[in-house]
């Protein structure tokens, strides 16, 4: 049987609220500011786009649980990738998951690469955005 590619997962604890969080990652506003410019909106089957480096990706809302989580599907290749939000005393703990990778010799369409090539610049893209980014915006 063939090695899947476990899950990206970044979590950090933010000093804002759960509603301020909530905002930057559930909205087409929130999400352009430290992740990628779009055209989301939190329905649940709402198609979309993420302008990626590499042109369009297409996506589409598989689940928004105000304020608590947001996932959706990411391009082609099958990624789901997930906002969970938990509140900690005033402040949020927040978790991004990127997942259903396939194997790590397996081809990522767009960019002609492995997967295990992909995922790996993926986690690293995925830390900045999550600890420096997202943080700047939501502790502003």
């Amino acid at each position: 049987m063939e090695e899947i590619l476990p899950a990206i997962k970044q979590t950090a604890i933010f000093d804002s609220p759960i509603e301020k969080v909530w905002q930057a990652v559930s909205t087409s506003e929130g999400i352009s500011s430290w992740f990628m410019p779009n055209d989301f909106q939190p329905v649940v089957g709402q198609k979309f786009h993420l302008q990626s480096p590499l042109g369009p990706s297409p996506c589409e809302v598989l689940l928004c649980d105000p304020p608590k989580k947001l996932s959706f599907s990411w391009d082609d290749d099958g990624w789901i990738v997930s906002f969970e939000l938990k509140d900690a005393s005033g402040k949020t703990e927040f978790t991004l998951i990127h997942g259903e990778w396939k194997g790590p010799d397996d081809i990522v369409p767009k960019s002609n690469q492995k997967h295990s090539v992909i995922r790996k610049t993926m986690g690293e893209g995925w830390e900045v955005l999550v600890h420096t980014n997202l943080r700047k915006v939501v502790e502003s």
